[in-house]
């Protein structure tokens, strides 16, 4: 079976699995952390080489103050928690979203978590916090406008591939695979440029229910399809 390279993920229902249940909102925030763990363990195994998980948008600080506050509490906890497994196991992290603005703690977290497993090479965990596509590509554009500014750059010369070095997301690769939990058919601004030709997996389950039988489903699913990226034949792409 052919397995994806690059898998994202939108983290999806953690409120609707906690009302369901009875719960505060947080309680399915903190199952959302522990599925989390579980999958970044499945993918490893799995031989998935880069993973994505979108952990906060730049949408999400319009939630009450005091769901955010639950939320970078258990970041701050995920971090401290799990940073020294992850880098024990092999595990780089990279953060993609924009850091300016940030709580000093949050930021020193996140840049701790880099810096720490800058090395490492089994797997890649890349965050997407305080990340919107709209944003990023918004941000891009303003530093290729800057570096033809400075005379660093031809405008002319800037073509999809060259645009992507201004992207967060520079020098990762694209996702072959994003999957979306709770049922909702949408990329709610996740990887907008990088999801050109991803296929996309939308699962009913919400995040907090999701394992290793549910990636291992999406993994199936994509394994089925043929992936054309534009052209007529099926490509064969070395993953």
């Amino acid at each position: 079976m052919t397995t994806p390279a690059h898998v994202a993920i939108i983290m999806d229902g953690n409120g609707r699995w906690a009302k369901a249940r009875g719960l505060p909102r947080v309680a399915g925030h903190r199952a959302g952390v522990e599925a989390l763990r579980q999958t970044v363990r499945a993918a490893g195994e799995m031989g998935i080489e880069w993973l994505t998980v979108y952990a906060f948008s730049s949408e999400n600080w319009s939630r009450p103050k005091s769901e955010v506050s639950d939320l970078m509490g258990l970041l701050k906890l995920f971090i401290r928690r799990d940073l020294a497994e992850l880098h024990k196991h092999g595990v780089r992290v990279r953060v993609i979203g924009e850091r300016d603005g940030l709580e000093p703690d949050i930021r020193a977290l996140l840049e701790e978590a880099e810096e720490l497993t800058r090395a490492n090479r089994s797997l890649n965990l890349v965050i997407a916090f305080n990340y919107g596509s709209r944003d990023e590509i918004a941000r891009a554009a303003r530093k290729a406008a800057l570096a033809v500014k400075a005379g660093k750059i031809d405008p002319d010369s800037i073509s999809a591939d060259t645009f992507g070095e201004f992207l967060d997301t520079t020098g990762i690769p694209d996702p072959d695979l994003i999957i979306r939990t709770s049922g909702e058919l949408r990329l709610s601004n996740f990887l907008l440029w990088q999801a050109a030709y991803a296929e996309l997996v939308f699962l009913p389950c919400y995040w907090p229910d999701f394992g290793r039988t549910d990636l291992a489903e999406a993994l199936r699913s994509f394994a089925s399809r043929e992936r054309r990226f534009g052209g007529v034949a099926a490509r064969d792409v070395a993953l």
